[in-house]
Protein backbone atom coordinates (compact mmCIF):
# COMPACT_ATOMS: atom_id res chain seq x y z
CA UNK A 1 0.00 0.00 0.00
CA UNK A 2 1.28 3.10 -0.98
CA UNK A 3 1.19 6.16 0.76
CA UNK A 4 0.28 9.52 -0.79
CA UNK A 5 -0.56 13.33 -0.14
CA UNK A 6 -3.29 15.33 -2.13
CA UNK A 7 -2.96 19.28 -1.85
CA UNK A 8 -6.05 20.96 -2.91
CA UNK A 9 -5.83 24.54 -3.78
CA UNK A 10 -8.84 26.31 -4.06
CA UNK A 11 -10.59 29.52 -5.77
CA UNK A 12 -12.20 32.09 -3.77
CA UNK A 13 -15.80 31.11 -4.67
CA UNK A 14 -15.04 28.06 -2.82
CA UNK A 15 -16.15 29.75 0.11
CA UNK A 16 -19.05 29.66 -1.07
CA UNK A 17 -19.22 25.60 -0.70
CA UNK A 18 -17.40 25.28 2.26
CA UNK A 19 -20.62 27.93 3.89
CA UNK A 20 -23.45 25.02 2.75
CA UNK A 21 -24.22 23.27 5.92
CA UNK A 22 -25.49 20.26 4.43
CA UNK A 23 -22.37 19.98 2.04
CA UNK A 24 -19.91 20.57 5.09
CA UNK A 25 -21.73 17.84 6.70
CA UNK A 26 -21.60 15.72 3.76
CA UNK A 27 -18.08 16.36 3.62
CA UNK A 28 -17.43 15.60 7.30
CA UNK A 29 -19.45 11.95 7.24
CA UNK A 30 -17.36 11.39 4.15
CA UNK A 31 -14.20 11.91 5.57
CA UNK A 32 -14.56 9.91 8.69
CA UNK A 33 -16.29 6.84 6.70
CA UNK A 34 -12.84 6.61 5.13
CA UNK A 35 -10.38 4.81 6.24
CA UNK A 36 -8.04 4.98 3.53
CA UNK A 37 -8.10 9.37 4.63
CA UNK A 38 -5.32 9.20 7.27
CA UNK A 39 -5.59 12.70 8.02
CA UNK A 40 -7.04 16.11 6.32
CA UNK A 41 -7.78 19.69 6.64
CA UNK A 42 -7.93 22.99 5.88
CA UNK A 43 -4.68 24.62 5.00
CA UNK A 44 -4.00 28.28 5.57
CA UNK A 45 -0.38 29.98 4.99
CA UNK A 46 -0.73 32.00 7.94
CA UNK A 47 -2.70 32.83 11.15
CA UNK A 48 -6.21 33.75 9.96
CA UNK A 49 -5.78 33.58 6.76
CA UNK A 50 -9.11 32.07 4.81
CA UNK A 51 -8.41 28.77 4.10
CA UNK A 52 -6.81 28.59 0.08
CA UNK A 53 -7.13 25.25 0.26
CA UNK A 54 -6.66 21.77 2.38
CA UNK A 55 -4.37 18.38 2.26
CA UNK A 56 -4.41 15.19 2.78
CA UNK A 57 -2.38 12.08 3.37
CA UNK A 58 -4.26 8.69 2.25
CA UNK A 59 -2.95 5.24 1.96
CA UNK A 60 -4.14 3.83 -1.23
CA UNK A 61 -2.80 1.00 -4.21
CA UNK A 62 -3.17 4.06 -6.99
CA UNK A 63 -2.74 7.01 -8.28
CA UNK A 64 -6.45 6.30 -9.11
CA UNK A 65 -7.74 5.01 -6.01
CA UNK A 66 -6.68 8.31 -4.56
CA UNK A 67 -8.32 10.11 -7.31
CA UNK A 68 -11.28 8.01 -7.20
CA UNK A 69 -11.64 9.55 -3.55
CA UNK A 70 -10.79 12.65 -4.60
CA UNK A 71 -13.75 12.69 -6.89
CA UNK A 72 -16.03 11.58 -4.62
CA UNK A 73 -16.05 13.93 -1.68
CA UNK A 74 -18.77 16.30 -1.59
CA UNK A 75 -16.30 19.09 -1.13
CA UNK A 76 -14.95 18.64 -4.75
CA UNK A 77 -15.97 21.16 -7.23
CA UNK A 78 -13.93 21.03 -10.03
CA UNK A 79 -14.69 24.44 -11.30
CA UNK A 80 -13.46 25.65 -7.67
CA UNK A 81 -10.73 23.28 -6.38
CA UNK A 82 -7.37 21.79 -8.14
CA UNK A 83 -5.51 19.48 -6.72
CA UNK A 84 -1.87 17.49 -6.96
CA UNK A 85 -1.20 13.87 -5.82
CA UNK A 86 2.53 13.29 -4.49
CA UNK A 87 3.61 9.80 -3.96
CA UNK A 88 5.74 9.21 -0.44
CA UNK A 89 8.93 7.58 -1.12
CA UNK A 90 9.88 4.91 1.58
CA UNK A 91 13.32 4.97 3.51
CA UNK A 92 14.90 2.25 1.08
CA UNK A 93 13.62 3.74 -2.13
CA UNK A 94 15.10 7.39 -0.43
CA UNK A 95 18.21 5.52 0.14
CA UNK A 96 19.17 4.10 -2.93
CA UNK A 97 18.73 7.47 -4.73
CA UNK A 98 21.57 8.40 -2.91
CA UNK A 99 23.58 5.52 -2.99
Amino acid sequence: MARWTVTFTDKPDMDRVRSDRKRREAHIAFVRSRPELQIGGALAMRPMQDFPGAIWNVEAETRQDVERLILQDPYYVASLRTYKITEWGTASAIQGMFS
